[in-house]
């Protein structure tokens, strides 16, 4: 499976495409939150981790907040919406200096965890559009040269 990065050019938002239905179908709300829990026990480990929350309970509700942005975001309830409000990813990320270092690294940490749902039987169809969903939105989040 080819899970490439692209090149991300500072200041250019290129258009976002979400994830296609199937990719919840196949993962499940219980997938997604389980995908997410991961990534984020994967950063706590990383040289990103600086950009989270440092205490056990604001890290853990960061998992939460990003699972149910995900899980809206792929086709399910709105419960970013109702828990957070209008996502406006990019105006909650402008606190936090995110570079194309820091992107490259949140972006890796996800490659072996599609990798592994792969391998449960989630097609690579759906894990592609996943991983297109992120590999552009995440240039969106980068603010810092």
């Amino acid at each position: 499976m080819n899970l490439e990065i692209s090149q991300a050019q500072f200041g250019v938002k290129p258009p976002v495409t979400k994830p296609i239905p199937e990719f919840l179908l196949e993962v499940g709300e219980k997938g997604i939150r389980e995908l997410i829990s991961k990534h984020y026990d994967a950063i706590k480990q990383s040289d990103i981790y600086q950009l989270f929350p440092q205490d056990d309970a604001g890290f853990e509700q960061a998992k939460i907040n990003s699972a149910d942005f995900f899980i809206q975001i792929c086709g399910g309830p709105s419960y970013f919406n109702t828990n957070r409000g209008a996502p406006r990813m990019v105006g909650r990320h402008a606190p936090f200096r995110i570079d194309a270092k820091a992107r490259q690294t949140w972006l890796e940490l996800y490659k072996p965890l599609l990798e592994e749902l792969k391998e449960q039987g989630v097609t690579e169809t759906s894990l592609l559009s996943f991983w297109a969903y992120l590999n552009i939105f995440s240039i969106w989040m980068i603010n810092t040269q």
